[in-house]
């Protein structure tokens, strides 16, 4: 995912887990961040935690 509209979009239509606190907490911050509330890195951070509970494996590098 490179946006947070994409994380968005994966953890409503294609995340492989169980929708956990670590999840819900990754779909508020992406909406944050898209609502222009709260930073996108706030989002990142969020996304990587969720990620890392279900075992799906993403870079934690920030794009260049």
């Amino acid at each position: 995912m490179r946006t947070a509209r994409e994380a968005s979009d994966y953890l409503l239509n294609s995340w492989p887990g169980k929708r956990s606190p670590k999840h819900r907490a990754a779909l508020q911050a992406c909406h944050d961040a898209l609502a222009g509330d709260k930073p996108a890195m706030n989002a990142r951070r969020a996304f990587i935690a969720a990620a890392r509970e279900v075992d799906v494996f993403i870079s934690d590098k920030a794009p260049a």
